[in-house]
């Protein structure tokens, strides 16, 4: 399915009214309990240069869950997977997802299996209290071809074999790429989402990387309405400064319409909504945070 900004602008308001009454809801599921939390990309800079004092920040403003995206070396932004989560915990922090990159060099295809250092990526995301273990991007080296695309996808699979047996989940999150990139006449999104099982494979939306890549966020989660279990919330406006021409900004200041998405994607079945901020117009990355967590609760989550 095809969705022109023109054709979904005409229909949003329609498009919103019916999604409380999709199929398989009902105003009781669509309150469940979710969890809001901040992936610590958001202040990135800080946590490279003081991950404890980081933690204590977020935990003081009120977050109670962060995502990682600093697994490097077998360890979490310096410390091992028992110390990070005991560090975690001495906060009352929960780490429920990570990002770390799936490449094809983390497979081998004589032994069919994954390499050592795979592995332990995964073993160490469960000690550190992981549910998700998310790969970020694809490497463009395997999205040139549709064959390319189609082989890689299959590790997806595997991988979510080998979280299975720790008691996760694999999941893929998006960039821009996959909404301009077309490969066998179909975007590489759709050929994703329609590649992988949801029983293995984990969707994580990330609302504003997709704009950059010419998609519309609200269209995309009704596209495909029961398949996002995580989302990275943001807002977007016109860039700054870069090669982009979206930069992320506060919530609620932009062009998403973020609180929309997420009411579709609470209805729906997404139970973490991760708050993630890249650029701050000025602002300290850490007002920043707060700032977008204080809106969220407004919003009721």
């Amino acid at each position: 399915m095809n969705y022109s900004r023109r054709t979904f602008l005409k229909n949003s308001t329609l498009a919103v009214a019916a999604a409380g009454f999709l199929p398989g809801t009902s105003f009781a599921s669509a309150f469940k309990r979710e969890m809001v939390g901040v992936q610590l990309y958001s202040v990135r800079d800080a946590m490279r240069k003081d991950p404890s004092g980081s933690l204590k920040k977020l935990a003081d403003m009120g977050y109670k869950y962060v995502e990682h995206a600093g697994y490097g070396n077998g360890k979490f932004y310096g410390y091992g997977a028992k110390e990070f989560r005991t560090l975690l915990d001495g906060y009352g922090l929960k780490m429920h997802s990570g990002h770390t990159r799936l490449d094809p060099k983390d497979y081998d295809p004589a032994k069919k299996e994954f390499t050592d250092e795979w592995k332990k990526l995964v073993e160490d995301a469960a000690v550190a209290g992981q549910k998700y273990v998310i790969s970020p991007w694809i490497d463009e080296s395997v999205r040139k071809s549709y064959d390319d695309l189609m082989r890689f996808i299959e590790l997806f699979g595997k991988a979510g074999e080998l979280c299975k047996a720790h008691g996760m989940k694999f999941g893929y999150h998006n960039h821009d790429f996959e909404f301009n990139t077309v490969l066998n006449n179909q975007k590489v999104f759709d050929i994703i989402m329609k590649n992988t099982d949801p029983a293995l494979v984990a969707q994580q939306l990330d609302m504003g990387n997709l704009y950059n890549g010419g998609a519309i966020a609200i269209a995309i989660v009704m596209q495909y309405p029961d398949r996002f279990e995580l989302m990275h919330v943001k807002d977007e406006i016109k860039a700054t400064s870069g090669n982009e021409k979206y930069e992320s900004t506060i919530l609620g200041q932009g062009i998403v319409n973020t609180k929309q998405v997420c009411d579709v994607g609470r209805k729906n079945g997404t139970k973490y909504f991760i708050i993630e901020q890249e650029s701050y117009q000025g602002k300290d990355p850490f007002d920043s945070c707060k700032d977008d967590l204080d809106i969220m609760k407004k919003w009721g989550y």
